[in-house]
């Protein structure tokens, strides 16, 4: 069975902000990233699993340790399943409900994924026998509040595409884990409660598509990628920054940012990589040039009418280490050939300022 390659939230820089998960085939893993945990054995399976006595839920198809049961119209978790399955696939059915005992047994199972459903209620012990498992994948469903009790090895969680207006105090309490993706839900600053982020540790988290009128309060101090971007987030002031000093990348763009108050950025010194493109900037936001870390600065389309010579790059030498390999300011009332060249002297290249007239 074909199985292709999950990009899973890999902590490298780009050019490009980070996109939600789309699975556009079966299942997006692959045979080597579960041979490489030591999970998939043929031997081995073969031998758990008498070949006389098979077992696979009825419709479903069982290879590899693999168990699909997508699109079959399911309205609950089929009974059955074998207890050695490491990836079950449920997406694209209509269950409404994950019981207590629906994955009684499964205790090696890696990934769930359970998108486009119609689920809008979970047992709060209904993972409590899933002892390994690292992904989940709850988009595209009904759910009004995060689950509770998810499994303390749980590295990767998608929730996109729900109806989650509020996070409850210790929803993620104890978890250490690379992703969370929870756009596209209708979120509000009030929705996040006192301690809602408590004892969790994580290093990348998307809040795009909500109701953010500012930046989220009390998220994890750790993270290195922010992504708040197509929001309604209006400013970024002096505090807001302050708690996320491991920040390499932080997406705010498709927002209404019409102000950045001076010295927010200096809270965010290891930054590598911003968004700020579709705003409504009208000017080059200031403490750039002593973002000695700093290659990918993205500005255009917004109301920028003018850029200074001191706007990126410090005055003197020496003081910026990186220099910058992406600026780009097209789709800005600023007409490219009164900025002075020395405005760009700290960029790697020429090509690397995407620069062009202001068309209305």
């Amino acid at each position: 069975m074909a199985l292709t390659l999950l990009l899973l939230c890999v902590l490298l820089p780009s050019a490009t902000l980070a996109l939600p998960f789309e699975q556009r085939g079966f299942m997006d893993f692959s045979l080597d990233e579960l041979g490489g945990l030591g999970m998939l054995n043929d031997e081995e399976g073969s031998a758990d699993v008498p070949p006389e006595l098979p077992i696979c839920p009825f419709g479903c198809q069982c290879h590899l340790r693999v168990v699909q049961c997508s699109d079959l119209g399911l309205t609950a978790v089929p009974p059955n399943i074998p207890s050695d399955t490491l990836l079950l696939d449920l997406q694209n059915n209509r269950i409404t409900e994950l019981k207590e005992n629906d994955f009684k047994g499964l205790h090696n199972l890696y990934a769930l994924v359970l998108l486009n459903n119609k689920i809008s209620k979970v047992h709060s012990k209904a993972f409590a026998p899933l002892k390994r498992l690292q992904k989940l994948y709850f988009s595209k469903n009904m759910l009004t509040d995060f689950p509770t009790g998810l499994p303390s090895t749980l590295v990767e969680l998608r929730i996109h595409d729900n109806q989650i207006k509020k996070i409850s105090e210790g929803t993620f309490s104890g978890l250490n884990m690379n992703c969370i993706e929870m756009g596209g839900n209708p979120l509000q600053n009030s929705g996040f409660e006192p301690g809602a982020f408590k004892g969790l540790k994580l290093s990348y988290l998307r809040i795009s598509e909500a109701k953010l009128t500012g930046i989220p309060k009390d998220l994890p101090d750790n993270l290195h990628e922010l992504h708040l971007d197509h929001n309604q987030i209006q400013a970024i002031e002096l505090e807001d920054l302050s708690r996320y000093k491991h920040l390499y990348r932080l997406g705010l763009g498709y927002n209404h940012i019409r102000m950045i108050e001076n010295g927010s950025l200096a809270y965010v010194p290891n930054l590598r990589e911003l968004h700020l493109d579709n705003n409504r900037l009208s000017r080059v936001p200031t403490g750039l040039p002593e973002m000695k870390y700093l290659q990918v600065v993205y500005l255009h389309s917004n109301n920028i009418t003018q850029v200074g010579t001191n706007d990126f790059c410090p005055v003197g030498f020496g003081m910026k280490r990186a220099y910058y390999n992406g600026i780009s300011l097209f789709s800005n009332p600023v007409n490219y050939w009164e900025v002075q060249p020395a405005t760009f002297r700290c960029v790697n290249d020429r090509l690397a300022i995407q620069f062009g007239n202001y068309k209305k």
